[in-house]
């Protein structure tokens, strides 16, 4: 049975705090625009708790995004003789990864296929989901070759024929084949890679899908 509980709308209006923000480039100052603070305690078990839900915004970019933070008188770890460290647990949607930006609205410059397999890979990214945004980053070559009518019995052949059409550099293919195999172990040994090696792969398809799609678009529709 919840003992003392308490609910507390916006106390915490106008406070500033410290999170990666879902435009700008790594952590940023956020004022909490709206919030509701909840605690409580759970005597069978000697356990207070408290969550709190807030709606944040940028004092940047001026993104509005959403923040809960949760922790309970358990989650307080002795780091010193008489110091202790409360570890509480946050949640920021729309999830996202410090210091790393997506494609942003030039997603709609994509054929449409390929800017659906980008989205789901992106989000899965974004969500420590490992395993679908190693497939997905294979998925996304796959796409390109595809799209550009890429020749080759497998997909190894058809990133060698890109080089040949000229759509992509033979160093672009070096690093190309690098994502196709983090893909291969993705789906075929259910292997899961590091947050850091994903992130890199997909600043590696970012750039190319930019190269080939985004900029000869900007360029067509700025100097035509």
């Amino acid at each position: 049975m919840v003992k003392g509980y308490k609910e507390v709308v916006n106390k915490s209006i106008g406070h500033e705090i410290q999170v990666p923000c879902i435009k700008c480039s790594g952590r940023t100052a956020h004022e909490i625009m709206a919030s509701i603070d909840q605690s409580g305690s759970e005597p069978k078990y000697s356990l207070d708790w408290w969550h709190h839900y807030q709606i944040i915004k940028c004092k940047g970019c001026k993104a509005l995004s959403y923040r809960e933070v949760s922790a309970t008188s358990e989650d307080y770890f002795q780091i010193d003789e008489d110091e202790w460290e409360l570890m509480e647990q946050e949640k920021l949607y729309p999830s996202r990864i410090e210091g790393r930006k997506d494609l942003g609205e030039d997603i709609l410059y994509l054929p449409s296929d390929l800017a659906r397999i980008y989205r789901e890979t992106a989000t899965a990214l974004t969500n420590n989901l490992p395993i679908l945004a190693g497939i997905g980053l294979r998925a996304i070559v796959e796409t390109v070759c595809k799209e550009k009518k890429a020749s080759g019995k497998d997909l190894y052949n058809k990133i060698n024929d890109l080089v040949v059409q000229r759509v992509i550099t033979p160093v672009d293919a070096e690093i190309l084949h690098k994502v196709r195999s983090l893909g291969n172990s993705s789906a075929h040994e259910v292997k899961p890679h590091t947050p850091k090696q994903l992130s890199l792969a997909m600043g590696v398809l970012e750039n190319m899908l930019k190269a080939v799609y985004i900029l000869p678009k900007l360029i067509k529709d700025e100097f035509d």
